[in-house]
């Protein structure tokens, strides 16, 4: 499919496609919703998008099956931003998942941070809840963890997985290690009642989670809708994948996590159609942001023919892959165009906007010279003068524009005198004066770090002797770096 969709408007995507379910008579009739996100997956990972091992033929199928979109945009290049807004259908600078702290700074919800996602925001799983649904999150939240946040505050039914991505170990007395939730309390912490060996790369945490999805899919399917968020972090660094798929794959540690993502969604899939309800679900596959080329290649993915990776804003940061999949409702290779404009944020600046094939940058950043100094590169082996640059540098006035159908690495800028350079300014320019003049910013919730509100005592954790006492609470600004 060769429409742009922006991850914001996915909703939209699925109000269109659930009118192909209503009945003869006209009533509708509401389908099962999965949302499979992955976590740090590039747009180069699947074997439809090119990807030569071929590593993914469940995904693969549900591609050729159902619809493929080339053109799908995360909200965000970081993780913590882009799930708000897939949730909300609202971009982070709307929904306040962003800092002021400094300019054009990503930011994110590690343990330390105090805000998280506001009640004023309406999340896909509580208009669900209207219509009858019963939801379920499997993974990582990664919207707050202080308590008002919990998911199950805001609309979900179930939980099992955790607040944050599997970082660690930590000693529990500078940091905590990060909890894991069945519901309303923590059932243990990563790297101790569910072990992560960082040598190996062995854990059992996919398998886990795919049978919290199959079991809550048997549990739903003959009584109400249901939405499952499955949302596993198994592709992120440190990757890790269970015995079985470990070796398994061309591509190292990363492919066999891959592998492993791609056999348990086969899993999901076929229990569907076993189940008889595959016709009656919509099921949706994407990513939150793009391939860590940091972690590339033994632990990062890779974003195909596009620039730089996961913290920018270049292609290769938020474009990912994308699939739709409702056997008999949503036609194999449908699509049309789409002239839609993709906004591309960091933090509370934004970086450039793309309408038709057009992408206009208005700044442009990789990371600091410092960072860069120390290893950190966001776009190995990806040098192009005057893009990828590391310092911040304004082209407010006059952008750098891309024709992402001739250039799709955002190699070439247009020249400035030509009249295609001129044509695309002139609409690029009203579209962003526009959305410029709609916007209400929301109260960042990403600013402001206290180490005291870390995950010393979740609920839960009497039971399991695993309180932690909590450092004086010094409530500070969070110093992002990137």
């Amino acid at each position: 499919m060769a429409a742009v969709v922006a991850a914001t408007r996915w909703w939209q995507l699925l109000l269109v496609l659930s009118a192909a379910g209503m009945g003869a008579s006209g009533a509708p009739q509401p389908p099962n919703i999965l949302l499979l996100l992955m976590d740090d997956m590039g747009w180069g990972d699947l074997g439809v998008y090119g990807e030569p091992s071929r590593e993914t033929p469940n995904l693969d199928r549900m591609a050729a099956e159902g619809l493929l979109f080339p053109n799908f945009y995360s909200a965000n290049p970081l993780c913590s931003p882009s799930r708000a807004a897939l949730l909300t259908g609202r971009l982070p600078i709307r929904n306040g998942f962003y800092t002021t702290n400094a300019h054009a700074r990503n930011a994110y919800t590690p343990q330390e941070i105090v805000g998280g996602i506001p009640d004023s925001e309406q999340l896909l799983p509580e208009l669900l809840k209207k219509a009858g649904y019963v939801s379920k999150i499997v993974g990582k939240w990664h919207l707050g963890h202080r308590p008002q946040f919990h998911p199950l505050k805001h609309g979900f039914d179930e939980w099992f997985g955790s607040p944050n991505c599997h970082f660690g170990p930590y000693d529990n007395k500078a940091r905590p290690n990060i909890p894991v939730y069945r519901d309303w309390e923590m059932v243990g912490r990563y790297y101790e009642e569910f072990p992560i060996n960082l040598k190996t790369g062995e854990a059992n945490l996919t398998q886990i989670y795919l049978q919290e999805a199959l079991d809550f899919i048997k549990r739903q399917a003959r009584h109400h809708p249901f939405f499952l968020y499955w949302a596993v972090d198994a592709t992120h660094a440190p990757v890790y994948a269970s015995k079985p798929f470990l070796g398994t794959s061309q591509r190292g540690r990363y492919g066999d996590a891959v592998r492993e993502i791609d056999d348990s969604i086969g899993k999901i899939l076929e229990l569907l159609q076993d189940l008889h309800v595959a016709d009656n679900t919509f099921v949706f596959f994407t990513s939150d942001n793009g391939a860590a080329l940091i972690s590339a290649p033994e632990q990062g993915g890779s974003n195909g023919p596009f620039l730089c990776g996961k913290q920018t804003t270049f292609e290769g940061g938020m474009r990912e892959p994308a699939l739709a999949w409702w056997p008999g409702h949503v036609t194999a290779g449908q699509g049309r165009l789409m002239d839609r404009p993709i906004f591309y944020y960091r933090g509370d600046t934004l970086m450039a906007a793309t309408l038709g094939q057009h992408k206009a940058h208005f700044w442009t950043w990789t990371n600091s010279w410092e960072n860069f100094r120390q290893g950190i590169d966001f776009c190995p082996g990806q040098n192009v003068s005057g893009v990828t640059t590391h310092n911040l540098e304004d082209h407010t006035k006059l952008p750098l524009i891309f024709h992402l159908g001739r250039d799709p690495g955002e190699r070439f800028p247009l020249s400035f005198a030509s009249a295609e350079y001129q044509e695309a300014l002139s609409r690029i320019t009203s579209v962003v004066q526009q959305h410029q003049e709609a916007l209400v910013p929301a109260q960042p919730q990403l600013n402001v770090c206290n180490w005291a509100v870390m995950n010393w005592a979740p609920p839960g954790c009497e039971k399991l002797g695993k309180c932690l006492t909590p450092p004086e609470s010094i409530p500070k600004k969070c110093l992002w770096s990137h």
